[in-house]
Parts: structure tokens; C-alpha cells; sequence
């Protein structure tokens, strides 16, 4: 337990929230003894807000801060929170999300006895209402998925810029001195993605940095809200230039602090995860916003250094040298597909010009192809061709593919079959057989990736994510079990053309279609 009792100010920043900020301030008021106040920072709501807050001032920890006009962003609230605050260590948390029990314990044990500026703990990000939970920046928080940072202490992060990659504020207890000591705040007034900056600023500054993978903040994503967070709101190309900006804000604020070799990473990072983010969307959008969005991002990429772009990964440079080459949109669906996860390189393939830096990637990143048929009845057929890469699967000697089905909110375990690889011509083909009735979740809409593992003779493996066919269609279908049970069977292709299958169990599941095809009909 940390050593000072009411050592923390959290700050709470909420703008016409009524039905979602007291869940946030008790979150906060939950955490313990040590957390001496709690600063809501209303920036000038209108729905009954402070009404709601109101049985919650019986807690002498309760600040309420009433700004007189709306910002019309997030960073001068919390400017205003953190000029207020009264105790060593600030926290921040949004209206909308929530503390896990025990986080400002953790949080503070940690910084007390390394004596951090600033300490980072994991946060989840949990789609509302029934969408999957995952860990935000996994590489940086999850030990399952290979993360080695946890239980460190880093002397700033030049020696680690991956971190850069974590450009939230919110999953961070801070030194209130140390931000105050270098003058860093948040962008004031209408800056949208100011936690990039304000992360920047923290960074720039060479903090004493203590690293956990204990749980510390929910970050609650609701895609069905009547009016969607700046994150979500995607589909406006202001949007996107509001990030652009935001990155721009960044990598000045690094070359600032002579933190040059941070600033050529921040640039890779924005090759490698926004511009992908991004992109694999673009099929969803109109014409007007797909050349205005190549036209904003072949701007911002021109002014990349030469080693940013190098820093980043080889498909991310193949992306942005094909984005750099033309100035209008130009081979967008075989781009859309690098943005896979993991990334894959659809044919046609130019036997005489294979992409630069393919024989720099390891046999695991291989961006292999592998195209899938579906015919669903009382079992669900998947025929399945891997396409060649300029050789290299050729010389590792295919043996099988691995399929594994994975339900979008992991309400049900994988599906696993494995199949052997036959050569086929300039190829491998796969026959994989199952139980339709195993995909089948009670009572609901189940959502199954299509995964594979391509296995090798010499014992090495390549993930890949199936691919439609091109004679592949979106097909609708209705199987009734022996015992009488009816599935709906829907065979769905992504804008990146991603197999997916989705099976309605029921009356239930069926409605659940049909609610979530009227949610895309009417634009939510």
C-alpha cells in the first residue's frame, strides 16, 4: 500500500454527460484513502449534469470546477484540473469511462517506491454494449502478447520508442512537479487527439517512467451513441486531418527538445499504425473522402525524413511509397488488403519485380494470401488455395494449414481444424470440414473470424487472415438442425475482403441481424 494517504487529485472532465459521469466520480471517490479529492471540471454542460453530481457532494473529496464558456475540446479542462489540483500525484479520467478497484493503490505503490514521474498501467478498451474487451497497446501492456516492459523503470523512453505508441492519457498517474517543473499541459481549446501532444510533452521531457501490466483504467467505446467520441468519428475527413495535426503537434515537439531520433520514430508509428487504421476503412467511404484523405495523407508523408520512413515496418513503407507515387488514389484495393491483421499481399504478383524488402521478413510476417470458399448446410465447407510469394513458400515447403474460427467477442472457444496443403499448380490447395452447429451461440448473433496458420517442413509457421475468394459472394442461408434448431447463416466479406462468417442462433439471433442491418441503413 502506498506510504501517503490522499496523495492523488484526479481529475474528471465532463461536457453534457449526465448519464454516464456519476459512474466515473464514484469510480474515482471508490478508489480509497488515497486519493485526496476529486476535480470535476464541468465544461459548461447543459444536461442536468451538476443535478446528477449533486448526492455525490456529500463526499468532502467532491470538487465541482464550473467553466463559464465551452472549451470546445478536451485539453482545457484538464489544463483547468491540473492548475487546480491540490495533492503530489494527478490522474485523469473522462466522464464516460471508469476506474478498475485499486488502481490508484497499484498505481501510486509503484510510483512512491521507484520514485517515477510518472507510472503507466494497463488499460482496457471495452466496446459497448456487447463488443470485445481488448488491452490498449498490447505489444506495450500484455505479457501474452509479448510484452517485456511491465515491472521496468525506464530513465525516459530513447532507449525504448516503442512507447510512443501509447498516446493516452488517461492510463498514467503523474508527479503533479514534474508537469509543472516543464511546463506541460494539454493543447487548449478546439484541438482534438490533444493527448498526443500533451503524451509528446510527457515524453520529450525524459521521465523517470515505471512500467505495469496491473489493470488501471476501463476505457468504455460506445459505436451505437447518438453522438460519437472523437476516436469513433472516423468517417469525417476532418477527422483525419484533426490526427494529422495532431502527429504534426507531435514530432514538433519532439525535434523541440532535440529528441530527434524520437521524432523520426513518431513518424514511423504514424506509417505503421495510423495510416493502416485508417486506410482498411476507406472501402466505407465515398469518393469525395477517399481522394481527400490520399490527398491529405500524400501531403503529410512528403514531409516525412527518409529515416522515418525506414523506421517503419516493410509493408508500412511499401504502403507509403505507393501513396507517395501517385497523386490520386491508385491500386487502393491491393492497399486496403496490407492493412490486414496480419497483413497480406493479394495477386496479381509481378514475378519480375518483387516488392523491395520481402527478403528482409521473417518466415512469421510473411504476407502470404490464402483465398476461402464457403457453402454452409449442416456442415460448413471451407475450400482454401495459399498463393505462391515470389518463392518464398516454395522453399519452405508448405505441409498444412491450421483454421481457427474466433468469435468477435470470444463468447465461445476457437474453432480449430487442420487440414494438409496439396500443390496446385502455382499454389496449395485445402479442403476444411465442421459442425455449422459449433458455430452457433445461444440465443445471439455469433461473429466468426477465419484465421489460419500455414505450417512448414521445417517446423516454422506464417498466421494469416482468409481472404474471400473473388468468386466469392456474400451469401445468406438457413440450415435446420436434426433436433429441429434453425440457424441463420450469413457469409460476410470486409471491405478488405475478409472471410466472415456469421450464424444467428434462433428468433433471437435473427432479430439481432436484422436490428444491426437497420443500425447500417440509417447511417448510427
Amino acid at each position: 500500500m502506498g506510504s501517503g494517504m490522499g496523495n492523488v487529485s484526479i481529475v474528471v472532465i465532463v461536457y453534457n454527460d449526465a448519464a454516464r459521469v456519476v459512474g466515473a466520480v464514484e469510480s474515482a471517490l471508490a478508489q480509497g484513502p488515497e486519493v485526496g479529492e476529486v476535480i470535476v471540471v464541468d465544461d459548461c454542460s447543459t444536461d442536468g449534469t451538476l443535478d446528477a453530481l449533486q448526492p455525490l457532494t456529500a463526499d468532502p473529496r467532491l470538487r465541482l470546477l464550473l467553466r463559464e464558456t465551452n472549451s470546445g475540446g478536451c485539453g482545457t479542462p484538464r489544463n483547468d484540473g491540473l492548475a487546480a489540483a491540490a495533492f503530489p500525484y494527478v490522474l485523469f479520467l473522462d466522464s464516460d469511462d471508469v476506474l478498475p478497484p485499486g488502481a490508484v493503490r497499484t498505481l501510486l505503490t509503484i510510483a512512491e517506491r521507484e520514485g517515477a514521474d510518472v507510472v503507466a498501467g494497463q488499460c482496457l478498451r471495452r466496446e459497448l454494449p456487447d463488443g470485445p474487451t481488448t488491452v490498449w497497446a498490447p505489444k506495450l501492456y500484455d505479457r501474452s502478447a509479448g510484452a517485456d516492459l511491465p515491472g521496468t523503470v525506464l530513465a525516459g523512453i530513447e532507449e525504448r520508442p516503442e512507447f510512443l505508441w501509447d498516446t493516452l492519457s488517461v492510463n498514467k498517474l503523474y508527479r503533479r512537479k514534474f508537469l509543472i517543473g516543464h511546463a506541460i499541459t494539454f493543447p487548449d481549446g478546439a484541438f482534438h487527439y490533444e493527448d498526443f501532444v500533451f503524451t509528446a510533452r510527457v515524453y520529450a521531457a525524459d521521465p523517470r517512467l515505471a512500467v505495469t501490466d496491473e489493470l488501471v483504467y476501463i476505457w468504455h467505446v460506445r459505436r451505437q451513441a447518438a453522438k460519437l467520441s472523437i476516436s469513433l468519428s472516423r468517417g469525417l475527413i476532418k477527422n483525419w486531418q484533426h490526427r494529422v495535426t495532431a502527429h504534426r503537434g507531435v514530432v514538433e515537439v519532439l525535434r523541440a527538445a532535440g529528441r530527434d531520433e524520437l521524432a523520426l520514430h513518431a513518424q514511423a508509428k504514424f506509417a505503421d499504425y495510423d495510416v493502416p487504421l485508417y486506410l482498411r476503412e476507406l472501402p466505407q467511404r465515398g469518393e469525395e473522402y477517399v481522394a481527400d484523405w490520399w490527398r491529405i495523407t500524400r501531403d503529410h508523408l512528403a514531409g516525412f525524413d527518409a529515416e522515418g520512413i525506414a523506421c517503419a515496418g516493410v509493408v508500412s513503407r511499401w504502403i507509403a511509397a505507393a501513396i507517395l507515387a501517385s497523386p490520386e488514389p491508385a491500386g487502393l484495393s491491393r492497399l486496403v488488403e496490407l492493412t490486414a491483421r496480419p497483413p497480406r499481399l493479394a495477386p496479381p504478383y509481378d514475378p519480375a519485380a518483387p516488392p523491395v524488402g520481402l527478403g528482409l521478413l521473417a518466415t512469421a510476417e510473411l504476407p502470404v494470401a490464402v483465398d476461402g470458399r464457403v457453402r454452409a448446410g449442416g456442415s460448413t465447407r471451407l475450400s482454401l488455395r495459399v498463393h505462391e510469394l515470389y518463392g518464398r513458400l516454395a522453399e519452405l515447403g508448405p505441409r498444412s494449414i491450421h483454421v481457427e474460427l474466433e468469435e468477435r467477442t470470444h463468447s465461445r472457444p476457437l474453432v480449430g481444424v487442420e487440414a494438409p496443403l496439396v500443390p496446385d499448380g502455382d499454389g496449395w490447395t485445402a479442403d476444411i470440414r465442421l459442425s455449422t452447429g459449433d458455430l452457433a451461440c445461444a440465443g445471439k448473433l455469433g461473429v466468426w473470424n477465419v484465421r489460419a496458420e500455414i505450417r512448414y517442413a521445417d517446423g516454422g509457421s506464417t498466421p494469416v487472415e482468409v481472404r474471400a475468394s473473388d468468386d466469392q459472394s456474400p451469401r445468406r442461408g438457413i440450415v435446420v438442425r436434426p433436433t429441429g434448431r434453425v440457424l441463420l447463416v450469413q457469409t460476410h466479406i470486409t471491405g478488405g475482403r475478409a472471410l466472415v462468417l456469421r450464424v444467428a442462433d434462433g428468433m433471437q439471433g435473427a432479430r439481432r441481424v436484422a436490428e444491426a442491418r437497420m443500425r447500417r441503413l440509417l447511417g448510427r
